[in-house]
């Protein structure tokens, strides 16, 4: 049998993280890309996010970006978390906007890395920066893998 390539790993990885991401699933997010390194995350502004300004919440913007920022940095079967982030607002997110957090490694060495995440809306303006830090668990895969099924 082959060795999976990297690509389909990071499917994989999607794949089973997105089965259990409640947080995500109750948010509306959906993985619409991934690489190894790389994912991008879209969710839907509903009115339920907005804050007393009647703009997407700035927390819950935070959220998109540090999901795409997980899914890229667990995309090698590592388990792999967040040890910091940064986001800077740039412009509000408005109520039936459609969000796009794109993120990307920028740096993975050892056990830490650093990826950077844009969070644009449809018209691709440009919504928040983030940049996350992130601390690999050596040795524990970021899902469990597959258990066969039953023939």
């Amino acid at each position: 049998m082959s060795q999976p390539t990297p690509q389909q790993v990071a499917e994989r990885v999607r794949d089973g993280m997105f089965r259990n991401d409640r947080a995500a699933q109750a948010m509306g997010m959906q993985v619409s890309e991934i690489a190894p390194g790389a994912a991008t995350v879209t969710m839907a502004v509903r009115p339920d996010m907005l804050n007393g300004h009647d703009i997407c919440h700035g927390g819950l913007i935070t959220t998109l970006a540090d999901t795409a920022f997980a899914y890229a940095c667990n995309a090698y079967d590592e388990l792999t978390v967040a040890s910091s982030i940064a986001v800077d607002f740039v412009a509000p997110g408005r109520p039936g906007d459609m969000l796009s957090a794109r993120a990307h490694e920028v740096s993975r060495a050892g056990r830490t890395g650093v990826y950077d995440c844009e969070v644009s809306n449809q018209r691709g303006e440009r919504i928040a920066v983030f940049r996350g830090r992130s601390y690999t668990v050596k040795g524990k895969p970021a899902v469990k893998p597959a258990e066969p099924s039953a023939a």
